[in-house]
Formats: structure tokens, sequence, C-alpha cells
């Protein structure tokens, strides 16, 4: 009797251990060079990241023969030493879209193109990840090139999944994979409104309680990026990456007009574009505010934490943005 007791006490203590582990840190790479900077290194040893996603490549369709290939192929100027890498590819959806797509043909060159990579840059991998935001027209093709896929790479396969595939998961599909990602952005609308496109929790909050019904493990993606969109005559023109705030601050050809919002006072160019007066630039950035509130949100409507946050994406630019405690006070909100 003593002894089932002493069992259970057991049992209840690693259970307890195990409801409360915490999930590691993880980093997207999103350039087309493999080469950290100072910055980037200190925040990997200071969140004691192991573990980097790297976008090898994209695959887009041929302008000239409408077949797919690999598009801006990543090139490493770094070693990548002391990391676990796992390659992602990037899939438009228009690609999947095509109903004369060579599946199996599609699967092989992609895993050839990423072995190639690998043996060039003596990188070993374990794992593969497919990004790829299909929809219900698109959804055939793109369950048999997972499934060929699969069985060609002879790997782990993970798969980006987003917040509407999560809730009508029954109507979307689920892709035979070992887990997904749920990326947790881009929830709404590039649009010249007052709304943030990157992040909204009122949107957020429509999907959130689906996550429990989710039947693939699950872990999460969360955003660390900004840009600017340009707006002409209530029309968006473009979207402006790695905009600084502070630079727009300090030149007088624009104006501050309201939170976030500025105005061009007199035409002009910059970085290669053209600002003409009275154009708008509406930044859109996540705060450390923002991260705390969607991992609160996610630790309470999931029904086991997560092992892995990965953060999109590892770039200075977005680093600076930010406090270098801000990954681990993520990871406690689990």
């Amino acid at each position: 009797m003593k002894k089932t007791i002493l069992f259970g006490i057991v049992l209840c203590f690693l259970f307890s251990c195990q409801q409360q582990e915490k999930p590691i840190i993880s980093f997207y790479y999103w350039k087309t060079i493999f080469r950290l900077s100072p910055k980037e290194k200190n925040c990997l040893a200071n969140n004691q990241v192991k573990r980097l996603y790297i976008r090898y490549f994209d695959i887009d369709l041929s302008p000239q023969n409408q077949k797919p290939f690999p598009k801006t192929p990543i090139r490493f100027e770094d070693r990548t030493s002391g990391f676990e890498i796992i390659p992602v590819v990037y899939i438009k959806n228009k690609v999947m879209l095509d109903p004369k797509l060579n599946i199996l043909e599609l699967a092989q060159k992609t895993n050839n193109f990423i072995q190639q990579i690998n043996s060039k840059n003596n990188i070993k991998i374990q794992e593969i990840q497919i990004d790829c935001d299909w929809t219900l027209e698109s959804k055939d093709n793109y369950l048999r090139f997972i499934e060929s896929f699969k069985k060609v790479s002879n790997k782990k396969l993970s798969a980006t999944i987003r917040l509407h595939q999560i809730k009508y998961f029954k109507k979307t599909k689920i892709p035979n994979v070992d887990r997904g990602i749920l990326m947790y952005y881009n929830m709404g609308k590039i649009a010249p409104d007052s709304l943030n496109s990157i992040y909204d929790r009122n949107i957020a909050n429509r999907y959130l309680a689906s996550l429990k019904n989710y039947p693939l493990p699950i872990d999460i993606a969360l955003p660390i990026y900004s840009w600017g969109i340009h707006i002409r005559d209530e029309k968006i023109i473009g979207l402006r990456n790695k905009i600084d705030v502070n630079n727009l601050k300090n030149n007088s050809s624009f104006v501050l007009t309201k939170d976030n919002w500025f105005t061009v006072e007199s035409s002009n160019f910059r970085e290669g574009v053209f600002y003409k007066q009275n154009d708008q630039i509406k930044i859109e950035t996540i705060s450390r505010n923002d991260l705390l509130e969607m991992a609160n949100d996610l630790e309470e409507n999931t029904t086991q934490n997560p092992k892995e946050i990965i953060f999109y994406d590892l770039d200075e630019f977005n680093l600076k943005n930010y406090d270098t405690a801000i990954f681990k006070e993520v990871i406690d909100c689990f």
C-alpha cells in the first residue's frame, strides 16, 4: 500500500514537472545571405539558442513557362556550427494551384536542391520545414506534395499552419507532418486603416479557442518585425520593409501626424522609393506588450505548452526594437 502511494506521488511530481517545462527559444533567418552580425550573435548566445530555421529558397512559377523554379536561394558566408539547422522552403500558393503540377517531380527537385545546399556548406539536417499558405483550391495538390516530399526526403517534416487552417481543419485538412508551426501573425488585411495587419487581438480571439481541438502537435512562431504601408490617395502602393521611425522623425520631408502615421510634407526620394507630397506611411510594429499579450493568450488556449517558440525573424534591425530580456519573458508566460 505504501509503495502504491509513493508511486502515485512520484507520478504526480513527474507530471507536474512536465507541465512546467518551458519552451525553447529559436529564430527564423529569412535573408538571402547567411551572415550573422555581432548583435545577432549576442542575441543567440544570450538566449541559449541552439536551433535556427533558415529560409533556403522560395518556389515560384517561372514567368517564361509557368513551371516551378527555386528563387533567391540562400548563400552561406558564415559557418553554422553550433546550431541545429532546419531548412525552410517557402512555396507560393499559386504553384499548388496548377492543375497540371507534377507533384513527385517537384518533391524530388526540392529535396535535391536542399541536399545540394547542405552538401556545399557541410550542413547535416534532421528536419525540413515547408511553408505554404494553402487554400481550399490548392489543398489536394499541397497534401499530395507533403506525402511525396516526406517519402523522398526521409526526414522529419514540419509545416507552417495559419489560424484559419486551425479553426477550419476539417475543410482545409491537416498535412501529414510530424508537427505544425502556428504562424501567429499576418492576421489582418494590409489596408489604409487604423488596424495592425501583423497582429490584431480581436482577430486572433476568433480563432484561439480552436487550438485545443487541433489534432496535430503545434509549436508557435511569433513576430518581431515591422513595416511601413505606403499610401497614396487612400490606396496602398507598396510595403516598405525596415523603415526606421527615428530617421523619419528626423527628416523634415516627413511629419508625424498621429501615432505610427507619417505624412509626406514635400516630395522626395528615399532609399530608391519616391514619396509624393501628401502620401502617408502607416508604421506597423509589434511591441513588447504585444508579445507578452500573445504569449499569455496562447498559454490560456492550449492544452499543453508548445515545446518551442520561434521568433520571426533574426535581423539586427528587428532586434534593436527590443531589450535583451524580452525573449525569455515571453517564454516565462508558458
